[in-house]
C-alpha cells in the first residue's frame, strides 16, 4: 500500500510539473497585458500589424470643415458663343484638347456674313463715288460753273458715306473677320484666350445664335482655380479677406491644399442664410472643377493644434481614448479630450503632445486584447 501511496504522489507531481511547463510556454508566447498597458515584442507579428505615427502640429482652424467646391477661376475662363446667325459646318477642336487664342474652333455656313461683307463693299464703293463727286464739284466751283452750295451738298454726301464704311468696318471687326476672309462666306469662330477646351454645346449642323442660352464652348486655364465655400451666417464673424483656408476632397483624404479668402458675398441667401466665400487654391495639377470639398479657414492667431486621425481613437461612452507608445513595445491606452471633428481627421485639446508616437492602425485590436485581460 506504501509503494502505490508513493506511485500516485510521484504521478501528480509529475502532472503539476508538465501543468506548469506549458503554462509558461503560453505566457511567453502571448504579450503580457496590465489595466491600461499592452506590453509586446517588438519582433512579433503582433507589433508588426500596428501602424504608429508620430503627432505632427498644424495651424489652428478658425471654425469646423465648411462645405464647398472647386469651380473655374473667372478671371482665366472664357464661354464662347456665335456672334453671327448661322449652321455649323464643322467643329476643329474635342473636349480636353489644348487650344490657342485666335485657333479656329467651329465654321458657320452664314448668310449674315455674306450680308455684312456686301455692305462693306457697299459702303467702300459708294464713298469712292461720293469722293469723286465731291472733287469735281470743287473744280467746278473754282470755275465759277455752280454754286458753292453744291459743294457742301456733295460735301455732306462724302462725310455720310465715310460713316456709313465705318460702320461696316466696325460690324466685320467686331466679327473678327480679316482681309482674307472678305471673300468668304464661311464664318470662322476663333477660340478668345489659350486654355483648356472643357466643355462644348454645338454639332455639325446645328443651327447657331448670338441670342443663344448657353455658350458653344468652354475655355479655361487649369492653372488657375477658386474654391467657393458655403458658409454659415454664424461664422460670418470668423473669416476675412486674406485668411488662409486648408482645402481637403474625396479623390486625396490624406492629403490638404493651401489657398486664402478673396472675397466674401455682400448678400446673404434669405432661404439657406448662407453666404457663398470665394478663394483661391493651389494644387492645380490634382484638383479638379466641380469637385467637392471641405474647406477649413485658418485661424489667424498663427495658434498650432496637434491633428489626430480618427482611426486611432476609440469611444467608450462619451469619453475617447488612443494608445501611445511610450517605448518600443509597450503601449498605453490614454484618455483624450477633442475639439474639431473632421470626416478623416480631429484636433485635440487635451492628452496629447506633440512628437508622440500615436497608434493609427490597429487600435481596435489592442483594446480588444485588453479587455479580454480584464
Amino acid at each position: 500500500m506504501k509503494r502505490n501511496a508513493n506511485t500516485l504522489l510521484l504521478v501528480l507531481l509529475l502532472s503539476l510539473l508538465y501543468s506548469y511547463s506549458h503554462a509558461d510556454n503560453a505566457s511567453a508566447k502571448k504579450p503580457s497585458k496590465a489595466v491600461n498597458e499592452y506590453i509586446t515584442d517588438i519582433n512579433s507579428p503582433n507589433y508588426a500589424n500596428l501602424k504608429i505615427e508620430t503627432l505632427q502640429e498644424i495651424p489652428a482652424p478658425s471654425t469646423e470643415p465648411l462645405n464647398g467646391k472647386v469651380v473655374f477661376d473667372e478671371n482665366f475662363t472664357s464661354r464662347v458663343s456665335s456672334p453671327i446667325l448661322g449652321r455649323a459646318t464643322k467643329i476643329y477642336v474635342q473636349i480636353g484638347s489644348p487650344v490657342k487664342a485666335g485657333q479656329v474652333l467651329m465654321s458657320i455656313d452664314s448668310p449674315d456674313l455674306a450680308t455684312a461683307i456686301a455692305d462693306a463693299r457697299k459702303a467702300n464703293a459708294d464713298l469712292e463715288l461720293k469722293r469723286k463727286a465731291y472733287e469735281r464739284n470743287k473744280l467746278l466751283l473754282e470755275g465759277g460753273v455752280i454754286a458753292s452750295k453744291e459743294v457742301e451738298i456733295s460735301q455732306a454726301d462724302l462725310n455720310q458715306a465715310q460713316a456709313e464704311l465705318e460702320r461696316t468696318q466696325a460690324r466685320l471687326h467686331n466679327l473678327n473677320v480679316g482681309r482674307t476672309q472678305m471673300d468668304a462666306e464661311t464664318y470662322y469662330l476663333r477660340a478668345p484666350i489659350s486654355g483648356i477646351l472643357v466643355d462644348q454645346q454645338i454639332n455639325p449642323g446645328n443651327e447657331v445664335r448670338p441670342d443663344a442660352a448657353n455658350p458653344l464652348f468652354t475655355i479655361t486655364n487649369p492653372a488657375h482655380l477658386w474654391a467657393i465655400i458655403d458658409m454659415p451666417e454664424r461664422n460670418l464673424g470668423k473669416v476675412s479677406v486674406g485668411q488662409p483656408i486648408s482645402l481637403t476632397v474625396d479623390a486625396y483624404p490624406d492629403e490638404s491644399f493651401s489657398g486664402k479668402v478673396l472675397s466674401i458675398g455682400s448678400v446673404l441667401d434669405a432661404t439657406t442664410r448662407r453666404v457663398q466665400v470665394r478663394c483661391s487654391v493651389e494644387g492645380k495639377d490634382k484638383l479638379k472643377p466641380e469637385m467637392f470639398a471641405r474647406i477649413t479657414p485658418i485661424s489667424p492667431s498663427q495658434a498650432k493644434v496637434l491633428r489626430l486621425p480618427n482611426s486611432a481613437l476609440i469611444t467608450e461612452g462619451l469619453y475617447s481614448y488612443v494608445f501611445v507608445e511610450s517605448s518600443p513595445g509597450r503601449i498605453q491606452k490614454r484618455r483624450v479630450v477633442l475639439d474639431l471633428q473632421e470626416r478623416n481627421y480631429s484636433t485635440v485639446k487635451a492628452g496629447l503632445k506633440a512628437g508622440e508616437r500615436v497608434v493609427t492602425a490597429g487600435a481596435i485590436l489592442i483594446n480588444s486584447e485588453l479587455s479580454i485581460g480584464h
